[in-house]
Formats: structure tokens, sequence, C-alpha cells
């Protein structure tokens, strides 16, 4: 069988995982106040960073288009695998499939098979999943049998994050302004996760980065199945050191079966801001 993974751009990959490099990655364009970052391979990070910090407006961003999704399609393929950030936190999910639409209606007759999940996750856990898929298409896995595994390991995958501020999500009206100033004033951390539908949530708080990300430990241990059969995947915000504290701690209550870390792309960057982790188990 011959096949592809396409994933939007929030797809945070790490260079040790199989599928680096081997994923169609759609970017999405975040616009600050009139610059343009496209989240590839120009996209940097510190500067975007920087400029969040400074500004006053807060950050747009639009999804690739139906089109682009389309255009990712082509090519000499019996199946194409796509991944998506959430569905009710982007709107990559409906572009990716108004494109695979658009794409049989240009190729009337094609025989191709087309499959999009919804990740109801973003970052690392996109990154899980295209793994997953890969995993399974390497071991001569049917087309059928790929999409069933992967949406039920979809639903059994848990994505989690601890984040420095709540600006970056106050700027962007998905929190009120007293929300922020008074966790901000208090210095409290939220460790927030992503429901069965992709919408997230908040779990619990705490005052202060490492209180916080000790809480979200004993819920990644409490919640994970199976944990020594788990691939868990670390993405971070421009800070190795507490990715890799974060690794080693993990490590200390849990036998994984391994551990990822890698640095996060626009889109992570800009939600989980400067200092943030995101966790996919």
């Amino acid at each position: 069988m011959k096949y592809k993974i396409v994933a939007d751009s929030c797809c945070d990959i790490t260079e040790s995982n199989k599928t680096f490099g081997k994923v169609d990655l759609i970017p999405l364009t975040l616009t600050l106040e009139g610059k343009d970052y496209i989240d590839d391979a120009t996209f940097n990070q510190k500067e975007f960073i920087q400029h969040v910090s400074q500004a006053k407006d807060y950050t747009r961003s639009a999804c690739p288009s139906p089109e682009k999704f389309m255009e990712a399609y082509e090519g000499d393929y019996d199946c194409v695998f796509v991944v998506t950030l959430s569905a009710n936190l982007s709107g990559c999910y409906n572009s990716a499939m108004t494109g695979k639409n658009m794409y049989f209606d240009e190729h009337p007759g094609d025989n191709k098979k087309i499959y999009v999940f919804n990740s109801c996750s973003a970052s690392c856990g996109e990154a899980n999943i295209a793994e997953r898929i890969y995993e399974l298409a390497e071991a001569g896995a049917t087309y059928e049998q790929i999409v069933e595994k992967v949406e039920a390991y979809t639903l059994e995958m848990k994505t989690y994050f601890v984040i420095e501020t709540l600006e970056p999500l106050r700027k962007n009206g998905r929190l009120s302004n007293l929300k922020a100033i008074v966790a901000s004033v208090l210095n409290i951390k939220p460790v927030m996760s992503a429901s069965d539908e992709g919408v997230i949530i908040q779990l619990d708080q705490a005052r202060g980065m490492e209180r916080a990300m000790k809480k979200m430990f004993d819920y990644i241990v409490k919640n994970t199945k199976n944990i020594e059969e788990k691939i868990l995947a670390i993405s971070h915000v421009n800070c190795i050191e507490r990715a890799t504290w974060v690794k080693e701690e993990l490590l200390k209550r849990a036998k994984f079966k391994d551990i990822t870390i890698t640095n996060t792309a626009g889109v992570s960057t800009l939600y989980a801001n400067d200092g943030g982790i995101i966790i996919a188990v």
C-alpha cells in the first residue's frame, strides 16, 4: 500500500520520531500587528515570542485553505491519512474535509482513499497520532485496520499542559481579563487538559510552575492505562531545561515505554507561550 501522511503545522514531530520528515505539514498563518508568521521552516520562535510579549493587539491564527489540503492529497498514493488540530479549537479539520470533497470533485472516479482524523488534541498529541499511523502502515495494516486502530488510539490518548502565563489566552479571547489578572498576581498556574471532545478544560491549579507540573504528573500517572506500553511526548516552548526535568520526574514515577521531547512550532508557541509544557500520552 502506497500511503501518505498529512497534518497541519501544529503537529509537533520530534526528530527522534520515525515520522520526522515523512509527514507533509500544511502551515497555518499567525498574524500579529500586521505581520504574518507562516508556521513552517521559516518560523522564528524567539522573534515571535518577543513580538507577542510586547504587542498590545492579539495574534490571529488562520488555518490552511481547503485548496492547500487538496493539493497535499495529490500524487500516486493508494491512501492519504490526515491529522488535524481538534475540531473544537480550529477550522483545520473542516478545511481538510472540504479539501477532500474538492479533490474527488476534481478527480471523479479516483479510487484513492482519504481519511481525516480529528485529533481532539494538538501539538505532540497530533504527532503521536501520526506516529501511530506510520507504525501500523509500515507493519502492513490495511486502510480499514489503520482507521479503526488509530481512532481507538485517539480516544484513549490524553493531552495535558501547564503554561507560564495566561496572557496569550486572554489576548485571544479565551479567558476573562479578571481571571488572567488574578492568576498573574497570585502566581497561579492552571493545569489544563483536553476533553474527549477536544475542548480545553482546567483540571487543577497551583502556585508556581513546579507545583502545577507536579500536579499534572499525578493526573498523568493516574489516568494512563498500560503505562509501560505508552510513549509519552513532551512539547516545550523554548525551555529545554524544564522539559528535561519533566522527563526525569515522570521517569521517577512510572516506567513509560519511551519519552520524547521537541520544541514547539508556531501554533503551540502562540497558545502555550514561552516556558509552556505540553504532554500527550
